[in-house]
């Protein structure tokens, strides 16, 4: 039998033997009437689609012939390996409903669900929770039992909203205890400016301001000037004192901004405090510097003894003084220290003198210092520097 139903198939008989009918096929009583056909007997042109299939003969145990095996595609020296299958595992696929299981490993475990449960949001929506009023934090009693915290709050009604407002708002005395501290701030960034200026920037400016001067007297001269009278500011000399290693130019006049900021001496030349020049004859040549910023030519002349040279430099000669006594502190009216004899100098007659003064104590012109010295030497510029500045 080639052909049969789709449901059921012939099985490989021995030849010879008939074919044995399934219990199916046997005639059942009451189908006997015409124009019905026995279950199992159906026609093939029913099924269109049914194909016919050759068997091979099945040996049954114990016969000698050998069941042939086919040729193996590999070699000999190569083992066969059969390809992976995975289990079957069987599917219920009658179920209408199914649980999943957590998809996570040992390595990365699945978070499980969490989120307030509906008590949990009623409390929250009410403010009826440990957490205190509407709004507030929650407490230990609301976290749920997988660990998470209720963190939803209710909106704040119109009264509890302008209460925050005014909680959050500083008071007149915090407003006012910032203005004063950035008041305070801002004034001491101003004065540390202030300060950096004083002390450092103008004595840059200072020194070169008095260079330049330097520069234009060594012109004048270079350029044969006729003598005469100086324009007040006008450089005519030049200022040495070795020990204190300053070299400083002289100008005509005690004025702040014209002489004495710009770095240099100033010369007494204007009114009652008229001084001699170092070419005169007799008198006392008397001049004024800064001893704190704007160059601070005399800051360390408190530092002269006895003896120690200070020369003048002028277009014609070199006057070489020597320093001879020096008054630690006077009032700033105490102007008979520049006069042709000063009282205080220890000097009795006349004579050729020069007087140094400038401020005390440091950074402050409360009083005066006085450094008072005598001339012991004329040399014309045309024999070269005297022995102070040689060496």
């Amino acid at each position: 039998m080639t052909a049969g139903s789709p449901w059921f198939r012939a099985t490989n008989q021995p030849d010879g033997e008939q074919e044995s009918v399934p219990p199916q096929a046997e005639a059942i009583p009451g189908y006997e009437q015409p124009g019905y056909e026995q279950p199992g007997y159906e026609e093939t042109a029913a099924y269109p689609y049914q194909q016919e299939y050759a068997y091979e003969p099945i040996p049954e145990p114990g016969l000698s012939e050998a069941v042939p095996v086919p040729e193996s595609p590999y070699e000999a020296s190569e083992p066969y390996e059969a390809p992976y299958e995975a289990p079957y595992e069987p599917r219920d696929e009658t179920m209408a409903l199914r649980s999943v299981e957590p998809s996570g490993t040992a390595e990365t475990p699945v978070a499980p669900l969490a989120g307030p449960g509906r008590a949990e949001r009623r409390r929250a929506a009410k403010g009826k929770g440990r957490g205190g009023r509407r709004g507030g934090p929650p407490s230990a009693a609301d976290a749920d039992a997988s660990g998470s915290s209720v963190t939803a709050a209710a909106p704040m009604s119109r009264v509890e909203a302008r209460r925050a407002a005014r909680a959050a708002k500083d008071s007149v005395g915090v407003v006012a205890s910032r203005v004063v501290g950035e008041l305070f701030i801002t004034f001491g960034v101003v004065m540390l400016l202030f300060v950096a200026y004083q002390v450092w920037w103008t004595n840059v400016r200072a020194d070169q301001q008095a260079n330049q001067a330097k520069g234009q007297i060594e012109d004048a001269w270079s350029k044969g000037r006729a003598p005469g009278a100086f324009e007040p500011g006008e450089g005519f000399a030049i200022m040495y004192i070795p020990k204190l290693d300053v070299v400083v130019p002289v100008a005509e006049g005690i004025s702040k901004p014209k002489v004495l900021d710009r770095g240099m001496v100033g010369h007494y030349s204007e009114g009652s405090l008229k001084t001699a020049m170092p070419g005169d004859k007799q008198g006392n040549f008397a001049v004024a510097g800064h001893r704190n910023t704007h160059g601070e030519p005399f800051r360390y002349i408190n530092q002269l003894t006895p003896g120690d040279p200070i020369v003048v430099e002028t277009q014609d000669a070199y006057y070489t003084y020597e320093m001879a006594s020096i008054l630690p502190q006077t009032a700033p009216s105490n102007v008979s220290v520049i006069d042709p004899v000063p009282k205080q100098s220890g000097f009795k007659e006349p004579g050729r003198y020069i007087t140094l003064t400038t401020c005390t104590p440091e950074f402050t012109s409360t009083y005066r210092m006085i450094v008072w010295g005598k001339m012991v030497e004329e040399r014309p510029r045309s024999k070269g520097k005297p022995d102070a500045l040689v060496g």
